[in-house]
């Protein structure tokens, strides 16, 4: 009854703001088309003052948390949502009402065991925040000297019963997106499925707060010493699986540019540390934070000459294989050297597309759709615009879809729209070109050379008391190798003798009978034309002698 009452809900919101005006019914079987011009909620006009996105954008509202985090996931994949839906859906931000604050002290005290009064010194009941899967209370922890007076915290907790109505939720977009591929003539193309086991797999990790906090952990641990990123501590002993406890930080959020005028922030600085931040979580750690959107994101108050990023919100990371980044570098290289047939031949190289693709056809495709960009300024042209075109093109040649490419794309464009609202002026590339190119000669010429060999020193003095056992045993087992192959061949030759003998034998028993039957049907002859007899029997008798002595 739960799932026919969400159903049914859901329906009402469909009908509400007309959202069957954006199915393209030109492509539907006639049978559906006459359906739903039969409809009964055809009889409501469509909102004639609302745009198509602000309509979509307003029933995902409605339909609560889950439906509006599907829908910022949507925001950034404008490669299968048309511009202006997307421009809608960026509206949607974590401004969801919150739960009653005695369902999350509750929660915070059966997964900590304890109660709030022993938890923490000051509990703020009024939360700070409210997002989709959770919110976020203000407290103090007991002070850990006699002259201090405690740590300020911010307290994450899981919505109540938040995992039956994602799975509620999600079994219903898996069934809206077999409904596109059947019915839909761009269906496969879009990869609705795909879509919605990409949501699936994010909203299960954001579930668990521990999951983000050691994601925050490790990150926290890769800038350590860095001047461009802060991570807030995370307090582990406070930590479980529906509730989070990490320092509480004071910035100025990032998307609030009059204040960070106000300070006199050096706004070029900020963007091109932005860049450089995603570049190095990507390239030097292969780790990085894939949910940069502006409600993650503070600057802080010190040192405005120098500003310093404040990154919270680590549910979603995003890492690449060691493949994925070399062959991801040498793509963007080549893409703006406009080296397209080295493009293409990474591609098959890399796996992205079947090994069948001919590379020429695949490079002139490429080229004729991103060749208009390269007309525009260098400093004009989006970096991930150009992932975007290039991801697009290669769907084109059955690029399979690649999660963690997704991510990258996903949280470049996030970056890269936040870099120039900071500085419109902002050139990502010229950014960008310097530290690819010191990341290909450190992870590939003769220091990185040098360095690996560094590394892998100590074990090789380590192994090489066992090499002459490990050699001895190698050539034991080959001398075994070699023995059983001679016996092997022994037997093939006597299986193949015994089947010569066999052949032989049959042919020797085919002349015998023909042989006897020769004399018999001689013998029969001689009988009916008066021959004598002693021919035919005597061939008889041979035949027969032939089948005793060689059978």
């Amino acid at each position: 009854m739960g799932n026919l009452w969400r159903l049914w809900k859901i329906l009402f919101v469909f009908t509400r703001y007309r959202l069957d005006a954006l199915v393209p019914t030109d492509q539907l079987p006639l049978k559906l088309r006459i359906l739903l011009w039969m409809a009964p909620w055809r009889l409501s006009p469509v909102p004639s003052k609302l745009t198509r996105g602000a309509r979509l954008r307003l029933a995902l509202e409605a339909l609560g948390p889950i439906f509006i985090k599907f829908g910022q996931i949507l925001s950034t994949r404008p490669d299968l949502i048309p511009e202006d839906i997307v421009h809608e859906l960026k509206q949607l931000q974590d401004n969801v009402p919150p739960f009653p604050s005695d369902k999350a002290m509750a929660m915070i005290e059966e997964q900590l065991g304890q109660s709030i009064s022993e938890l923490f010194a000051e509990f703020s009941e009024q939360p700070l925040a409210s997002a989709s899967i959770a919110q976020v209370h203000a407290a103090r922890l007991f002070p850990e000297h006699e002259n201090d007076i405690g740590k300020e915290v911010v307290v994450k907790v899981v919505r109540p019963g938040i995992e039956d109505t994602i799975e509620r939720d999600l079994q219903l977009l898996e069934f809206m997106a077999t409904l596109l591929v059947k019915y839909s003539a761009d269906g496969r193309r879009l990869k609705p499925m795909e879509v919605v086991e990409d949501y699936r797999h994010t909203i299960y990790g954001e579930l668990n707060l521990q999951i983000e906090a050691s994601n925050a952990t490790q990150l926290r641990r890769n800038f350590s010493d860095s001047k461009s990123l802060y991570l807030p501590e995370v307090y582990w002993e406070y930590t479980r699986s529906k509730v989070m406890v990490s320092e509480r930080i004071y910035g100025i959020p990032v998307a609030n540019l009059d204040e960070l005028y106000a300070q006199k922030t050096d706004m070029k600085v900020l963007a091109e540390r932005g860049v450089e931040i995603f570049f190095t979580q990507v390239f030097r750690d292969s780790f990085f934070h894939a949910d940069m959107h502006p409600g993650n994101i503070f600057v802080s108050r010190e040192n405005p000459a120098s500003p310093q990023y404040i990154a919270i919100d680590c549910g979603i990371v995003g890492s690449l294989t060691d493949e994925d980044l070399h062959y991801l570098a040498m793509n963007l290289m080549a893409f703006f050297n406009q080296d397209y047939h080295q493009v293409a031949q990474l591609h098959v190289d890399s796996g992205w597309v079947p090994p069948t693709t001919k590379v020429h056809e695949f490079a002139a495709t490429i080229r004729s759709v991103c060749e208009p960009i390269f007309e525009k300024p260098l400093a004009e042209i989006s970096f991930g615009q150009v992932l975007i075109q290039l991801f697009a093109t290669a769907r084109r040649f059955n690029m399979e879809v690649q999660p963690q490419l997704v991510l990258l794309q996903k949280t470049l464009l996030n970056i890269e729209g936040l870099g120039r609202q900071l500085y419109p002026e902002l050139d990502l590339w010229a950014t960008a070109k310097p530290y690819l190119e010191r990341w290909m000669r450190e992870r590939f010429g003769p220091k990185a050379a040098f360095k690996e060999f560094k590394r892998q020193l100590p074990s090789w003095i380590e192994k090489a008391p066992q090499i002459p056992n490990l050699m001895h045993g190698a050539l034991t087992r080959l001398n075994h190798m070699d023995e059983n192959q001679l016996a092997m061949q022994q037997q093939i030759m006597q299986l193949n003798a015994a089947l010569e003998a066999q052949r032989q034998q049959k042919r020797h028993q085919t002349l015998g009978l023909l042989a006897t039957g020769g004399g018999v049907l001689l013998w029969w002859q001689s009988y009916a034309l008066a021959i004598p007899e002693v021919a035919g029997l005597g061939l008889s008798a041979f035949g027969i002698l032939w089948l005793i002595v060689k059978g």
